[in-house]
């Protein structure tokens, strides 16, 4: 299934495929304050739909997540990084998709302070 997403003001937008089946909460000092759902995916199952440079880059602690958000409205949509056995990972945030019920997705919690 093809999902649809972008921030608020519509400057990064992208399209993601693949079956929402939970969503991971996360409790480190970055997801904490924006309260981002996160669901992640092979990155070559998103696609931005805008211009890659419209994407701004934060990174933190061990510098290994490239937070990705809009420079002009500040939302974070998705997260880039590689997962532990080698292939690139994208996290994007539910909060950014359309269409998506978010009360039916079960939500994991993630001790991110602790790691």
């Amino acid at each position: 299934m093809t999902h649809y997403g972008s921030c608020h003001c519509g400057k990064v937008a992208f399209e993601v495929e693949g079956t929402i089946d939970s969503a991971l909460a996360c409790n480190c000092s970055m997801c904490r304050r924006r309260g981002s759902l996160l669901w992640f995916v092979p990155r070559e199952q998103l696609r931005l739909t805008t211009p890659e440079a419209d994407a701004a880059t934060y990174t933190f602690h061990k510098h290994v997540i490239q937070h990705r958000f809009c420079a002009t409205c500040g939302i974070h949509t998705f997260g880039e990084g590689v997962h532990p056995a080698g292939h690139r990972m994208a996290a994007v945030n539910l909060r950014c998709l359309e269409d998506v019920d978010l009360d039916s997705v079960p939500v994991h919690h993630y001790d991110g302070r602790a790691a």
